[in-house]
């Protein structure tokens, strides 16, 4: 391989390190390539995306796709303009890191870097494969098969009541149609939320005429009836199952590429893998927080659009020697669901305080977790001034007074001790 070097590019002079490959062309891979150019990046770079689609956002498949007031969520991005080489519909099979070769459907395709950010992929339902009527919602593809299922107001039943569940239950009741979701923990979002915080968003389900069955597992799924573990029958005009999702980075197995429990990328701070020249990035991978004193995995839509400026930023500043630029986001994501516009940022697990601001049972209030006084989590629904003003305190680690803080009348942002 030959050393990097100074190209003239469209912007000028620019540092390149001759060909970068992105390995997944979702939010993570195209941000990526974008960020590349916005660097000054000016050699090669190939987006390579398993799907046909043109690249597209997710978030939308679960709302305006889904309902049919949208036809796609296609990024607003001139790849031709950038010089960003797409190869669409391309799966990505193997990685040999001693060639420096990826392996696709398409053949082997050199890199000089490897950004690999193919993201995650829905767990299936097991027994459940091949019947019909039973669908995933995680592609463009998948949306499109459950747009005319909702038009037709069927029967649905809702395996799984996370982030995803509540969402497209949201949308199918908005469509017409009976919904009842199954879930196998006591709760909603119980992998996701303490059992206080959580508790309080059954009763949106039933508020929007779904009905939420906890404590019940799937037994087995039949053509039109799901079968559950008391051996009662639920009709079953379709089937949604949202039960999780995985890193989907089976197909680097045998490379030499450090995994973590999860299965997913083991990255550094500077979301660099084990292997020489490759990055990781998104949903795929996990970094460690110097923030939180802990890895994390984090499965969200502003992850992958964060995380793609600090690869771009340490793959140019190799090439100029600048030291690398470290990751430590204060995670964020949010959700429409139910009426309700619920949205978290940080991260709680090691949080030693609880304070709420406002009555859960209405229809705004904020969770914010603290410790050692300092904020590190809040949970807002229906109160984006807090989420935003707490972000900033989370993000500048100053104390707070919990007294102050629990004031719902009182800016966030006030409540510093």
């Amino acid at each position: 391989m030959s050393e990097q070097t100074q190209e003239q590019g469209p912007g000028g002079a620019g540092p390149t390190a001759r060909r970068v490959v992105v390995a997944g062309a979702g939010m993570a891979g195209v941000q990526t390539a974008v960020a590349l150019r916005e660097q000054g990046f000016t050699g090669t770079v190939l987006l390579i995306g398993a799907e046909p689609h043109q690249p597209y956002d997710r978030p939308p498949l679960s709302k305006a796709v889904l309902l049919g007031k949208a036809e796609g969520s296609a990024f607003d991005v001139d790849f031709e303009a950038l010089g960003i080489e797409l190869r669409l519909g391309c799966e990505v099979l193997g990685l040999r890191p001693g060639d420096h070769e990826l392996d696709t459907e398409a053949g082997p395709v050199p890199y000089d870097v490897l950004v690999v950010a193919t993201g995650a992929e829905p767990i299936r339902l097991p027994g459940a494969e091949g019947v019909p009527g039973v669908h995933l919602l995680r592609t463009l593809d998948d949306a499109e098969r459950l747009r005319p299922v909702l038009a037709r107001q069927h029967d649905i039943v809702v395996v799984g009541a996370g982030w995803i569940g509540a969402e497209f239950a949201t949308a199918a009741r908005e469509a017409g149609c009976a919904v009842t979701v199954v879930e196998a923990a006591e709760r909603p979002l119980a992998g996701a939320l303490p059992a206080e915080v959580a508790a309080p968003m059954a009763a949106w389900y039933a508020d929007a005429g779904a009905v939420l069955r906890t404590h019940t597992r799937v037994e087995r799924v039949e053509p039109g009836a799901v079968v559950l573990d008391d051996g009662s029958r639920l009709p079953a005009g379709a089937v949604v199952v949202g039960i999780g999702a995985r890193p989907a980075t089976a197909w680097l197995a045998g490379s030499g590429i450090e995994l973590g429990a999860h299965g997913e990328i083991v990255a550094d701070e500077h979301l660099r893998s084990s292997l020489p020249d490759v990055h990781a990035v998104g949903d795929c991978a996990s970094f460690p927080s110097g923030r939180y004193g802990e890895r994390l995995l984090v499965h969200h839509w502003d992850n992958a659009l964060q995380g793609p400026r600090t690869v771009a930023v340490n793959i140019v500043g190799r090439a100029t020697g600048e030291a690398p630029a470290v990751y430590d986001p204060v995670p964020y994501f949010w959700s429409e669901q139910f009426g309700r516009f619920v949205q978290y940022a940080g991260h709680h697990a090691t949080a030693d305080r609880t304070v709420w601001r406002g009555d859960p049972s209405g229809p705004a209030w904020t969770v914010c977790w603290l410790r050692a006084r300092r904020l590190v989590a809040l949970l807002a629904v229906g109160r984006p001034r807090d989420l935003a003003q707490g972000r900033r305190l989370i993000e500048s680690g100053v104390p707070v007074d919990p007294e102050l803080l629990a004031d719902p009348a009182r800016p966030l942002k006030a409540a510093t001790a």
